[in-house]
């Protein structure tokens, strides 16, 4: 149990509720530790925290335009990293064509975001049809492949939990059923599909160990069990299902809609929810430091509420120690509570181990993305 300095102390003009009831003509700035799970303590500003005039230096935050990459190959494998560090890999790959041959992953679990498309997985477990929006998490050493229905291609966000494993978030006071019931995870079914593609075909498996690619040779297709039981699965969730945690009356922080936890990381989960409705509450994310942690969002859908002039297909970076929030036409909107509902959907990673950015992210990068918050 760790003891942390705790003696709340107040000084000078303050809101008694963070989030909620500001000072007039002030801006709010949390500074806390461990995301926003430790302690912390809230800063009443004269001017937007984020209101600089000009910004030197590599602490400045990156976006990625990921609609301008090129994707080529019929292989997974053939992807393009956008962050690495030794807990995880980041990276987007498009899959036009049903894929040739089968690949496994034994540098860890593997998450596939579906930004766009419909399609089909095979695996060792089974046939499961897929669709965007979905998460589907694959455990390591799993062997599969997808086909795209039609002429429809399957747009991907992958994560990789390098040498560790996805699990769920404990949900504490809120209860096992709390943001999606564990029975909304789908498995593969071993169904006529599945038995159709079963038989004597010399079958090819890539499999990358150690950030190595091999390949292993069958005279049939290795995906032809009969059958299976365990828990160590194959699980499929699409954002539709998840139901996010919501106070009228406080602005929740981002850890509140945790999906899925990994290896020093936590994957979040942005769905469509009514906006506070309090008059004095905060109607977006409040301004941060979040010094712990690197955060990635990637935007899926919808008109993220709390930036401007990002589109679907696009990824943010703050890395750890960078001051943010909200934009100031995005902060304006919700003083003014021109909306009263998001209709967003993006995927949040934060990661406590800073990342790599990686040369195919830089090619899409927009340098000039650090001045969306500049003083006008």
């Amino acid at each position: 149990m760790r003891k942390w300095i705790s003696f709340p102390r107040i000084e000078g003009n303050t809101s008694r509720q963070a989030h909620a009831d500001l000072p007039p003509d002030t801006f709010e700035r949390e500074m806390g530790k461990e995301g926003f799970f430790g302690p912390s303590t809230h800063f009443y500003h004269r001017h937007p925290p984020t209101g600089w005039s000009a910004f030197e230096g590599p602490l400045r935050p990156h976006a990625f335009d990921s609609t301008k990459m090129i994707h080529k190959g019929k292989s997974p494998w053939d992807q393009k990293p956008i962050l690495r560090n030794d807990n995880s890999l980041v990276a987007l790959w498009t899959c036009h064509k049903p894929m040739d041959h089968l690949v496994r992953n034994a540098d860890g679990d593997l998450l596939l975001f579906i930004h766009s498309g419909r399609g089909s997985l095979f695996c060792d477990f089974g046939h499961l049809p897929i669709r965007d929006g979905d998460y589907i998490i694959l455990p390591r050493g799993t062997m599969w492949r997808l086909s795209p229905w039609e002429e429809d291609s399957l747009a991907l966000l992958m994560v990789e939990a390098s040498g560790g494993h996805f699990q769920l978030p404990e949900k504490g006071i809120l209860g096992a059923n709390a943001i999606f019931d564990q029975a909304t995870l789908d498995v593969p079914s071993i169904d006529q599909a599945f038995l159709a593609q079963q038989g004597e075909i010399e079958s090819r498996v890539v499999v990358k160990a150690r950030q190595q690619l091999s390949t292993i040779t069958f005279p049939f297709n290795p995906l032809d069990a009969t059958g299976w039981t365990g828990d160590n699965l194959v699980v499929r969730i699409n954002w539709r299902s998840i139901r996010p945690v919501m106070s009228h009356r406080y602005h929740l922080p981002p850890s509140a809609h945790t999906t899925f936890v990994g290896p020093g990381f936590v994957i979040a989960t942005f769905t469509p929810r009514p906006l506070e409705s309090d008059p004095g509450v905060l109607k977006v994310p409040f301004f941060h430091n979040n010094d712990d942690y690197d955060e990635l969002i990637f935007y899926h859908r919808g008109n993220f509420f709390s930036r401007d002039n990002i589109h679907p297909g696009m990824l943010t970076l703050h890395p750890a120690g960078f001051t943010h929030g909200p934009h100031p036409k995005a902060f304006e909107a919700g003083r003014k509570r021109v909306r009263r509902e998001t209709d967003e959907v993006a995927v949040m990673i934060d990661s406590r181990t800073p990342w790599d950015i990686l040369p195919d992210a830089h090619a899409v990068e927009l340098p000039e993305y650090v001045n969306s918050w500049k003083a006008r």
